[in-house]
């Protein structure tokens, strides 16, 4: 009699641990437990930690709460102004209630990455190629809002969109590439001319004070010639006093003036003096009178 007595309480403990064994659940700490029991949500999800259902009754499904990075395949299409782009993206969203992302949907995980891919290939249609390359926040908040529009009824919640890449054409790269050259030469030129302008303006100013004052470009032009020696070159410097330019200067114009002046003036005459001496009486006989010519010796010339 004690024999079946200890017998049948080892049985029963024997068959309660095995259904304790296959009762037992542990939930993580990032997960829900959602509880089927015959195929009917039961209560709410189960909470973190050790957990129990009815063996064969109950079905455990467990959910992960934790943020899920999902990449979007690069999506190819054309924008606004007639380009055609390849753009791939990210999406980090998270479960917020485990029982309606297990029974409104199917997959969420699935449905979230079609829904993805179909918004980024709006946004690629509503946008222009410049949105696109320099104003991607706004963009990405627009996305955000329309995939997060039907995700909140599948108790997922989108955390945050990123358009990772944008590819174009090699046609457009060398078309954008000639634009930026173009671009950067013009600024460059005009930077340039504003340089000169400046320079033009303070060169005029010294030309100004350097009139007033002649030792001024004296000593500018040592200046330069410390300059050009203080480097090693075979150029051979050869400074002159401004003054000695300047006298140079008045006697060539001053040469230059005198033929002037004499080819204005009208040529001299020759004058002939004659002097006839005293004529002998008639009646005698002489030689005939010498004559003597006198020519200025000026005409000689």
């Amino acid at each position: 009699m004690l024999q079946d007595l200890v017998g049948a309480l080892v049985a029963a403990a024997a068959v309660g641990l095995v259904y304790l064994w296959a009762a037992a659940r542990v939930v993580k700490q990032y997960e829900r437990g959602v509880v089927f029991r015959l195929g009917r949500l039961l209560g709410d999800p189960r909470p973190p930690g050790f957990t129990t259902v009815i063996p064969v009754v109950d079905r455990l499904q467990k959910v992960n709460m934790q943020i899920v990075t999902l990449p979007i395949p690069a999506q190819e299409g054309i924008t606004r102004d007639n380009v055609t782009v390849r753009v791939d993206a990210v999406v980090y969203f998270k479960v917020i209630d485990a029982a309606s992302a297990l029974i409104t949907v199917e997959d969420y995980r699935f449905a979230v990455s079609q829904m993805a891919q179909t918004s980024l290939r709006s946004i690629i249609g509503k946008s222009d190629l410049d949105d696109l390359l320099s104003n991607r926040e706004k963009l990405n908040q627009g996305l955000e809002l329309m995939i997060d529009s039907p995700a909140v009824g599948w108790g997922v919640q989108i955390d945050r969109v990123e358009i990772k890449d944008v590819s174009l054409p090699d046609t457009m790269k060398r078309s954008m590439a000639r634009q930026a050259e173009a671009d950067r030469e013009r600024r460059a030129r005009v930077i340039n001319a504003d340089a000169e302008l400046q320079a033009s303006k303070k060169l005029a100013e010294a030309a100004g004070v350097m009139s007033g004052q002649p030792a001024a470009l004296q000593l500018r032009l040592l200046q330069t010639v410390v300059a050009v020696a203080a480097e090693k070159n075979s150029t051979l410097v050869l400074p002159f006093p401004v003054e000695l330019l300047r006298f140079l200067e008045r006697s060539t114009h001053e040469h230059e003036a005198a033929p002037a002046r004499d080819e204005t003036r009208p040529a001299p005459t020759p004058s002939v003096e004659a002097s006839v001496e005293e004529a002998p009486a008639p009646g005698t006989a002489s030689e005939a009178a010498p004559v003597s010519l006198t020519t200025d010796p000026a005409d000689d010339d």
